[in-house]
């Protein structure tokens, strides 16, 4: 009998610890160190970028503000190499990652995502000489031609997939893969469309064509470790009001409805 009333005792000392286990969550971490650190690659125009000045500006950056006011907190801003973000996110090198990261089954058994904030799709830049020869992703289908994107993206894997004849070319980045089009040395180059319209209008210098009508579906979402309920839920509730309080149109517009941030990119 005392062997099973201590057993009991010991039981409920465990059930009395585990609310406490599950409510520490990356959430309450944040409030008691004061900042909110957000993992991101700036290049992704016009998502994240570096301005003339070093400093990190884009759409998710003023979102990242937006959370950090919310919560009441700093807010820091962690640049991070793209092929090491779900890495450092899962070694504690950041909260949580803002990084037009496409959600997709194989990154959600790793991380966790927070309801997708905007969905884009891949498109196409293609050199003029293929002009009336490609009109979609399927004519580029052919291993007569050379199609990039970027290192680790969803790019590779939709040109992989849907576009497996060609001979693939990996960039580290996609101002390389941009320059090598223009340069002549591939023949395509996929990616999704918000960076690729403003490449086209920027880059292009004439030598390229824009498929613009996205062959894929793809949502972005915020992405955070497992386990973090309660700063799921804070992400996707701020999200909504964030979208019926005008706070979200007034961010899009300033930066995918105009182009005055143009001029603090670096040369």
């Amino acid at each position: 009998m005392k062997r099973i009333a201590l057993l009991l005792s010991a039981l409920f000392l465990l059930l009395g610890a585990l609310p406490c286990t599950v409510m520490a969550d990356t959430l309450s971490e944040i409030q008691d160190r004061g900042v909110l650190r957000v993992g991101m690659e700036p290049g992704y125009m016009p998502f994240e970028m570096t301005d003339q000045r070093g400093e990190i500006i884009g759409f998710d950056v003023d979102m990242a503000k937006r959370i950090a006011k919310a919560m009441g907190v700093k807010l820091e801003l962690v640049s991070t190499a793209w092929d090491g973000i779900i890495p450092s996110l899962l070694t504690n090198k950041f909260d949580m990652i803002m990084s037009g990261m496409t959600v997709t089954a194989e990154r959600n058994l790793k991380i966790a995502f927070a309801n997708p904030y905007i969905v884009v799709g891949q498109s196409i830049l293609v050199k003029n000489q293929h002009a009336g020869e490609v009109k979609s992703y399927k004519d580029l289908n052919n291993k007569k031609f050379k199609v990039g994107s970027k290192l680790g993206t969803t790019g590779e894997q939709a040109t992989k997939r849907m576009i497996k004849q060609a001979t693939y070319i990996s960039f580290e980045t996609e101002q390389e893969g941009i320059m090598d089009l223009v340069n002549g040395k591939i023949d395509a180059f996929v990616y999704d469309l918000p960076y690729m319209a403003i490449a086209n209008a920027q880059k292009s210098e004439g030598k390229l064509f824009f498929l613009d009508e996205p062959f894929t579906y793809e949502p972005l979402g915020w992405a955070v470790r497992h386990g973090n309920a309660d700063f799921l839920n804070f992400l996707n509730n701020y999200l909504v009001q964030m979208k019926n309080d005008g706070t979200y149109d007034k961010i899009y517009k300033k930066w995918f409805l105009s182009d005055d941030w143009v001029k603090k990119l670096q040369n």
